[in-house]
């Protein structure tokens, strides 16, 4: 990895690092800039992600966040109001209230400290955002999509905007007799909008004072990983999709993002794990979460309902997923009509493609290929090879049909937004392989797209070129 370079040094350079790498996929480079520091964290450029080093207690970690990352936390509010309004018809001083009086009471007094350090930090440097912008942008994903259908419905609302979750992701993870050397592979993508995943290239790496040190990829301001993949100094290595069409809501449970840290932070074991983020489940973010533990090669998929959490495990096999429900009662009791039968539908194609690429591949998967598998366009319904909404590297700005589960319209400027791969190995040196942008590597230009459909106008304050970096390793405390 690349060593810290003095100061001035930095300021006046940029260097590029080019390591060796097979060119069927790619050279990985490490791309190094400017480093900046608060007090032990610090923060730099490689590869089209923004590493952020944070150490301490829970005020400590969010001081340095919010003080490392201010200008970012800023920038993302301000999506996020954009979003939220449009998608929703609710104002930020909705999210905001509903933050404070929904969310907060539920929220350990560990991470309480630590979100309002992260509000300190950016008002350190300027940022006119208080704590409950923070909590706001935490709950980004669980108050729009879960908890505002059911306000919508509790109140009969009249005129309320259909509000489907959002499909979030494409994952795998192998084990035994599937993978290359009998050990753990675990690959993702982030699926989301274009305007949120450009933004999505934060690589934290957190040594708390209480629990383990994570390494995991987020966004700015939020303190888990939010689409959580990480790795972990005890062994776990984790990453989940969303369920789509999930319909549930717990007004007394604790928030989905505070409970994902804790359990990433936390957790020794598979089992510790699940019982930390079954733990007042509010039925926010409802997801297939994927668990590996490098210690005894196990892996582990939990479906997190509200209602149901069947949990499958194995020594020898894998799973899969792509935002579709696997257990028939959470399909019948907590989705809104999810159809398994469909298979022109973005989550039963790609699940489909997941099924053909792991039993054609049994025994040869490693990183490499896992890498190739989430850079895939792959349509399985037509049979075709091209990107769009049903592709492992999804493109839904590409697509004609949008995606009727989750009210995607036609191109919609959605899809994959990172690609993310780890092995028992990188895992026990705390270390993952990470691009930033379309994992394909295709770049999306905002202003052609925009100009070609006006019926996203909307988006213009807030859609930005997202272009795609190479494949890069990060590792728990490199320096530039």
């Amino acid at each position: 990895m690349p060593r810290l370079l003095p100061r001035a040094l930095l300021l006046s350079l940029l260097c590029l690092f080019v390591e060796s790498a097979s060119p069927a996929f790619g050279k990985r480079i490490i791309l190094a800039s400017a480093a900046e520091s608060s007090g032990p964290a610090y923060r730099f450029d490689q590869g089209g992600w923004k590493f952020v080093h944070l150490e301490g207690t829970p005020d400590q970690i969010g001081f340095q966040h919010g003080q490392l990352l201010s200008a970012e936390i800023a920038d993302l509010v301000n999506v996020l109001k954009v979003e939220t309004r449009h998608d929703t018809k609710r104002d930020w001083n909705f999210y905001r209230e509903a933050g404070r009086k929904m969310l907060w009471p539920h929220i350990d007094t560990e991470y309480q400290q630590e979100l309002q350090g992260i509000a300190k930090g950016a008002q350190s440097r300027g940022v006119k955002l208080d704590v409950w912008d923070i909590v706001a942008l935490n709950g980004a994903i669980e108050l729009p999509s879960y908890y505002v259908p059911w306000l919508n419905s509790r109140e009969h609302a009249l005129n309320a905007p259909q509000i489907r979750p959002e499909g979030h992701c494409s994952a795998f993870i192998a084990t035994g007799s599937y993978t290359k050397d009998g050990k753990i592979v675990v690959a993702h993508n982030n699926w989301s909008s274009y305007a949120d995943g450009e933004r999505w290239t934060v690589m934290f790496d957190i040594q708390p004072a209480n629990g383990h040190r994570m390494l995991m990829d987020g966004e700015p301001g939020v303190i888990t990983s939010q689409d959580d993949f990480g790795v972990t100094d005890a062994g776990l290595i984790i990453t989940e999709t969303t369920i789509t069409q999930f319909i549930g809501w717990n007004s007394d449970g604790k928030p989905e993002f505070m409970r994902s840290r804790k359990a990433m932070q936390y957790a020794n074991s598979i089992d510790e794990y699940v019982a930390i983020i079954k733990d007042g489940n509010n039925g926010g973010y409802a997801n297939d979460w994927l668990i590996g533990d490098r210690k005894t090669g196990e892996v582990a998929y939990l479906e997190l309902g509200l209602k149901n959490t069947p949990l499958w495990r194995t020594k020898d096999g894998y799973f899969v997923s792509s935002n579709f429900p696997r257990d028939p009662a959470v399909i019948r009791q907590e989705t809104d009509g999810f159809d398994t039968t469909k298979m022109s539908s973005s989550m039963n194609a790609r699940h489909d493609t997941w099924e053909r690429k792991i039993a054609t591949n049994k025994g040869r998967i490693d990183v490499d290929m896992a890498e190739a598998f989430l850079s895939d366009h792959v349509d399985s319904y037509t049979g075709k090879t091209g990107p769009n909404s049903r592709t492992l590297c999804g493109h839904t700005d590409r697509d004609p049909n949008g995606v009727q589960e989750w009210n995607d319209p036609p191109f919609y400027p959605e899809g994959a937004v990172t690609g993310k791969v780890t092995d028992s190995d990188l895992a026990m040196n705390m270390s993952l392989v990470a691009r930033a942008g379309h994992p394909c590597g295709e770049d999306f230009i905002a202003a052609p797209f925009l100009a070609a459909h006006p019926e996203f106008d909307y988006l213009k304050p807030i859609l930005k070129d997202m272009k795609a970096g190479p494949w890069t390793t990060f590792a728990a405390g490199e320096h530039q």
